[in-house]
């Protein structure tokens, strides 16, 4: 939240440095929350990965450094410099733990004939870390449907630096490649961590959109509940819990959903997720909810001042021109009467051909301003120049 916010008032030329920066994403999953270098990729990235416990650590005077002896374990990524060896001794005084049984796992770069370890995940000693690294390594060249049913086990797992890195591995993945895993997962199983207090609300995205596809109707009772409830319905991962809703049950969860988007009541961050929700069903699923039907939902925020920016700017990649009557429109309107919204409108315009009244805007605005219409203008050059065409939808 604190990240939109900041979005909201950066000056122009600021947000051209960051658009520049994030304009082109990585694909992944839309409802995840976490994504980045998963161990799958850090084993990839060394040399040598080991798993053992540590040993007759060493000090060499008072200075800190010394040696420790990484008893080895389990040898999870292979190389020919270890040569059978069981212990390795460390170049670093780690302390004894108090838990005896903890264990580590350490990855290691090899260089000039040397083993240098440059990073260590102390884990306990029950933890599945080293069968589900193991695992992780064996199935990291199939399709992704067939990888993400390895780390789907691995989801609700005690220990959280393995859940949470099965959690990354989907949110790395591209929603094309996991559409077809997502009906064969078990739903009762992703019910039971939906209806666990426990469960964190970071979670709830993906969840929620499995469920939505491996689900029957009756799981849908689950998903509203959940939105109803006033504690949920600000949490993280709304986005998931509505677009499962809306999977189930399509014409109820989509009234759902724009009822959500037409109240200015609603606080800002529920009226988000609503607006995230319906961009999955544009880009990923207009099978379920056709286009102009998310063109119209989107349409309702037009009239709310604090998000009206994120509906224009919708519109306006998706082509919408029939809609500029209503975004100039906006214009006259008081409550709309702030920078955010105005260059919006002035993209809009920009990007809106032949159009009489957008053109008109435009000179209007190039002779008030002509240092914010040439800014506008770069902005839309560099998203262009990193984006990619979207298919042309015929209904406009």
């Amino acid at each position: 939240m604190v990240g939109l916010l900041l979005r909201r008032v950066l000056p122009v030329t600021a947000a051209l440095l960051l658009f520049a920066a994030t304009a082109s994403p990585l694909p992944g999953c839309p409802f995840c929350t976490q994504t980045g270098t998963t161990l799958t990729g850090e084993v990839n990235q060394a040399s040598l990965v080991l798993y053992g416990r540590l040993e007759n650590a060493k000090l060499n005077g008072t200075d800190g450094t010394g040696t420790t002896d990484l008893v080895i374990e389990k040898v999870l990524k292979p190389h020919d410099i270890l040569a059978g060896r069981k212990v390795l001794t460390l170049d670093r005084y780690v302390p004894a733990d108090k838990d005896a049984k903890s264990r580590f796992l350490v990855f290691c770069d090899v260089y000039k004939n040397k083993i240098d370890p440059y990073r260590g995940i102390q884990v306990r000693g029950d933890s599945d870390m080293a069968k589900y690294v193991e695992g992780a390594v064996k199935v990291k060249d199939e399709k992704p449907a067939a990888r993400l049913r390895y780390f789907f086990d691995y989801l609700a797992n005690a220990d959280s630096e393995v859940s949470n890195d099965a959690l990354k591995e989907f949110g790395n993945v591209d929603y094309k490649d996991v559409r077809e895993l997502y009906p064969k997962l078990p739903a009762d199983i992703v019910a039971a961590w939906l209806k666990d207090e426990s469960t964190p609300a970071y979670r709830y995205g993906l969840y929620a959109s499995i469920l939505g596809h491996s689900g029957k109707p009756e799981h849908a009772a689950l998903l509203r509940s959940m939105l109803d409830d006033p504690l949920k319905r600000t949490a993280s991962g709304v986005d998931g819990i509505l677009a499962g809703y809306i999977l189930l049950k399509p014409k109820e969860g989509w009234e759902y959903l724009r009822g959500l988007m037409k109240d200015p009541n609603k606080d800002f961050t529920t009226r988000y997720a609503a607006l995230r929700a319906a961009r999955f069903f544009w880009d990923s699923r207009p099978d379920v909810i056709a286009k102009p039907d998310v063109v119209d939902a989107v349409s309702l925020l037009l009239e709310q001042g604090d998000i009206a920016d994120l509906a224009i700017e919708d519109l306006r990649k998706w082509g919408r021109w029939e809609a500029a009557g209503k975004v100039l429109g906006l214009l006259n309107r008081s409550s709309h009467d702030v920078p955010i919204v105005r260059r919006a409108i002035l993209r809009y315009s920009l990007s809106c051909p032949d159009n009489p009244e957008a053109t008109a805007y435009v000179q209007a605005m190039r002779k008030k301003d002509a240092q914010l219409v040439d800014q506008a203008e770069e902005l839309l050059k560099l998203e262009s120049s990193v984006s990619t065409p979207a298919p042309k939808d015929d209904k406009k």
